[in-house]
């Protein structure tokens, strides 16, 4: 859990989640910032220098797919597509009057809403609704731990994130307690385990030794 700025990006639940979006994010702006952020799995540098005609068609509609060009990308390795799902959708409608006319979230001083910006908003909405441990990055790591935990093949999901290696890209998913528990759990059908009359924990003798007799397995280290 990242604290004081060291460690990686909580993952966000569902209801951290609903509870940013309707009260830690003030403004649409915010809201479709973090959506964007949230709905592509991008950076916050990413989201926040994205151009108006790169999500908007001139006549002010919704493109398809919005654009991460490629100067902007982290490493500046390719420009990439990603398509703009209904809920993002709706949001990008309904902000498209308050978007600049070069930059989809300008500046105060000309140019785009500057990342250490986006990170300041989002640490403030986080303290508004009492969540501990989350950095812009955040919204990234659970967009692609969710893709992953829905089984999408890993391929598909370096699209999504730009992940050339995808040893890289495994490093963003988190693997959380009950999926390890439900992992091991899935080897009880091996278990040689008897588990007649509510006993468990204890092994048959095979068959040449005396027929009932029983013997408890070794403790685990």
């Amino acid at each position: 859990m990242k604290r004081d700025r060291h460690g990686k990006a909580k993952i966000l639940t569902a209801s951290e989640i609903q509870a940013l979006f309707s009260g830690g994010l003030k403004t649409l702006r915010d809201r479709v910032l973090f959506a964007i952020m949230l709905y592509s799995a991008c950076r916050v540098n990413e989201a926040c220098s994205l151009r108006t005609e790169d999500v908007y068609t001139h006549s002010g509609i919704v493109r398809s797919h919005l654009t991460l060009r490629k100067r902007n990308t982290k490493g500046k390795l390719a420009t990439r597509t990603i398509p703009v799902i209904e809920d993002l959708r709706h949001l990008l409608a309904a902000y498209e009057p308050e978007a600049g006319l070069t930059y989809l979230f300008p500046g105060r001083r000309g140019g785009h809403l500057h990342s250490d910006s986006g990170a300041r908003i989002f640490r403030k909405a986080c303290d508004r609704v009492g969540i501990e441990g989350a950095s812009t990055h955040s919204f990234r790591r659970t967009a692609l731990t969710q893709m992953s935990d829905n089984n999408i093949p890993l391929r598909v999901i370096a699209e999504v994130s730009g992940h050339r290696d995808l040893g890289q890209l495994n490093a963003y998913l988190e693997v959380r307690d009950e999926q390890v528990l439900g992992a091991v759990s899935s080897l009880a059908m091996l278990s040689p385990v008897e588990r007649e009359g509510g006993e468990v924990g204890k092994m048959k003798f095979p068959d040449h030794q005396q027929k009932g007799e029983t013997i408890s397995p070794p403790s685990p280290l």
